[in-house]
């Protein structure tokens, strides 16, 4: 065997610029393009996913109105559990690889786990719970799309409480339809519908979950890599390991079962899908963009030196590891933004010695946000200290 292809950082941020949608040539035309090219949009943040379309969206004008209608009218998007018990937003036709790849285990996970809560407690038992379920799916059925207060019209049942984890420090009451909503979500038999209000809202409607195909774990597993490494890599088996949140014997058998190639890296080894280990030219023109907090790029990789430096991290990132919104410059971080009360997009720069040309192009990222935000403000979910900072002025 040769000698593995020494990919550097220069041209990790080409790929980063191009098939992420980043620089001016490779912008999208739809939300669909968005999504499929980055494979999931964080939707622990309902204004992360509208966003992070606008800033790779040749023509952002319509962001909220073309993302809406693939979200909830064609349903060509769909925000369920995936990865690491997160929400993200899927391309359609990814939906049974992700249930199948991630969603089966932590499913069974989050059952027993409520089961256990609850059989602590003296709440009612399994058999129980399973007539609660199968009310619950045939209301919602009935209705389309509801609310957990809506459905707990329906089903009465849904409002019982039990205490979590009694005596302790951390001791809580649940109430039966938020954890029963959020297993029946990672089951995927309960997707989220339109949020009540606007789409910067965190309250959603359900709604039951598109039929999909049940694949074989295994498949599932190499094909939802095989379509990440398209879109990321080169990335490492802890990069790998961190973004699925599979165990590791899991990641070598779908990187062996998509016949991965490795490559080599600053970090150490990576891999790219086989046939994708030649150069890549960079974007035509130097490219600047103004990401939201959580963006797929941003948390793409879990060894992100290539493009953030360490130490401006700990101003655009906060204390669980949530990246805040950041600002790029030809593939690297150089700093952050925020949207004032009065809706200016306001931003700082964390780096020395970047030129007038840099400033200039981040301006007009700036306008380019402010116009398709309109009257709209934002304020992300997981805050930072920066972006605290310039909110505050």
């Amino acid at each position: 065997m040769g000698a593995q292809r020494h990919i550097g950082v220069a041209e990790r941020r080409a790929r980063l610029a191009l098939r992420q949608r980043l620089a001016g040539q490779a912008r999208a035309g739809t939300p669909e393009e968005v999504a499929g090219s980055l494979i999931a949009l964080h939707g622990t943040d309902p204004a992360t996913v509208y966003l992070a379309v606008g800033a790779r969206l040749a023509d952002p004008a319509r962001t909220v109105e073309e993302t809406e209608r693939a979200l909830y009218e064609d349903r060509r998007l769909v925000r369920m559990h995936g990865m690491r018990h997160t929400v993200f937003v899927f391309p359609g036709d990814l939906t049974a690889v992700v249930h199948a790849s991630t969603g089966l285990a932590v499913a069974a996970r989050e059952r027993a786990s409520l089961l256990t809560h609850m059989a602590a407690a003296g709440a009612p038992d399994a058999a129980w719970l399973k007539e609660v379920e199968e009310s619950t799916l045939a209301a919602l059925a009935r209705r389309g799309q509801a609310t957990a207060t809506e459905l707990a019209e329906d089903e009465p049942r849904l409002r019982e409480q039990f205490v979590y984890a009694p005596g302790k420090s951390y001791e809580g009451t649940h109430t039966v339809s938020t954890r029963l909503l959020r297993v029946l979500g990672v089951e995927g038999k309960v997707v989220r519908g339109r949020p009540l209000g606007s789409w910067t809202s965190s309250r959603f409607r359900w709604a039951v979950a598109p039929e999909h195909a049940e694949l074989d774990t295994a498949e599932a597993q190499a094909e939802l890599l095989r379509r990440w490494l398209a879109a990321c890599g080169p990335a490492t088996e802890t990069d790998l390991k961190w973004w699925t949140g599979w165990r590791v014997t899991e990641v070598r058998r779908a990187l062996a079962a998509i016949g991965a190639e490795a490559v080599s890296l600053d970090e150490g080894t990576g891999y790219v899908t086989e046939g994708d280990a030649d150069p890549v030219a960079g974007p035509e023109a130097p490219w600047a963009a103004l990401l939201p907090g959580l963006d797929p790029t941003a948390m793409g990789w879990q060894q992100r030196d290539w493009y953030l430096a360490p130490e401006l991290r700990p101003r655009l990132f906060d204390g669980s590891g949530n990246v805040g919104p950041t600002v790029w410059w030809n593939g690297r971080v150089i700093g952050g933004w925020a949207q004032r009360p009065d809706g200016e997009i306001v931003w700082r720069i964390l780096e020395e010695g970047v030129g007038q040309d840099a400033l200039a192009a981040i301006g007009s990222e700036a306008e380019r946000l402010s116009g398709w935000l309109g009257t709209t403000r934002i304020t992300p979910r997981f805050r930072t200290p920066l972006e605290k900072e310039l909110t505050a002025g």
